[in-house]
C-alpha cells in the first residue's frame, strides 16, 4: 500500500474494511506492526496509519492534537459518551474528560478510545481545577438562559468544551464553573438535540474557527 493511493482503501472493494496482508518487501520503519503486515489491518483507522502499531498511532496523534479538550458529565450512564469520544478523536481533541461515573458504554466509541487520551473526574470541581492548571477556558454548552449563540460566539482556542448528559443537560455546578455558556440554534419543536450531536456541532465550530484545514486527512 502506498500513501499516494487514490481515496480511502475501503473505496476499492465495497463492503471491505481495511486492507489485507502487506504485499512486497516489508518496511523497515519500526512504527509498523509485524502482525498487521502479515495478516492485514482491519482496524477503524485512516489509511495513513494502516499497519502501524497502536502505540505509534497514539504517539503521532499526540503531535497532531488540537488545544481543545472535551468533557461530558456522566451521572446517569449516558449512552452518548462513546459517540463523543469517537467525534473527539476525529477532530483531534487533546483529551476527553468524563465527569461523574467512571464507567461508560464504549460501544459507540468504535474502538477510538484506544487512541484517545481520557481523563476521569469524580466531580465538576476536579475538571475545573484541571482547566485552571492548564490555562483552559471552560465553555459549557446548554440551551439555558444567559447562553450566547454558538453561531456568533468566538470560542477560545485553548479550552474545554463541556456537555451535560442526555435529558437534564448541565448540572448547576457545571454552569457555575463555566467561563462561557453557549447554546446551539434550533428551529423545530424539540426542546434539545442529542448530546452526542451537540458535541459534534460544537467541536466542528471550534475547527472552523481555529484549525488548519490543510492538516485534515
Amino acid at each position: 500500500m502506498s500513501d499516494d493511493a487514490a481515496g480511502a482503501t475501503e473505496w476499492a472493494v465495497p463492503g471491505q474494511v481495511g486492507v489485507g496482508p502487506w504485499t512486497g518487501p516489508w518496511p523497515a520503519d519500526p512504527r509498523y506492526d509485524p502482525e498487521l503486515l502479515a495478516h492485514g489491518d482491519r482496524r477503524n483507522v485512516v489509511d495513513h496509519y494502516r499497519y502501524w502499531r497502536r502505540e505509534a498511532v497514539v504517539a503521532d496523534l499526540a503531535t497532531r492534537a488540537h488545544p481543545f479538550h472535551v468533557a461530558i458529565e456522566n451521572f446517569g450512564h449516558d449512552h452518548n459518551i462513546g459517540t463523543v469520544v469517537r467525534t473527539a478523536n476525529a477532530f483531534a481533541a487533546a483529551a476527553v474528560h468524563v465527569v461523574g461515573r467512571r464507567r461508560w458504554n464504549r460501544r459507540g466509541a468504535m474502538v477510538t478510545d484506544r487512541y484517545q487520551t481520557l481523563h476521569h473526574h469524580e466531580a465538576v470541581a476536579g475538571l475545573a481545577e484541571f482547566a485552571r492548571e492548564h490555562g483552559l477556558a471552560v465553555v459549557a454548552v446548554d440551551n439555558t438562559a444567559g447562553s450566547v449563540p454558538l453561531e456568533t460566539a468566538e470560542l477560545p482556542r485553548e479550552c474545554v468544551l463541556l456537555f451535560g448528559q442526555e435529558g437534564p443537560g448541565l448540572t448547576p455546578e457545571a454552569r457555575e464553573a463555566a467561563d462561557l455558556l453557549v447554546s446551539i440554534a434550533q428551529f423545530g419543536s424539540t426542546r434539545s438535540i442529542n448530546a452526542g450531536v451537540a458535541a459534534g456541532v460544537t467541536m466542528h465550530t471550534w475547527v472552523r474557527q481555529h484549525a488548519d484545514l490543510g492538516e485534515a486527512w
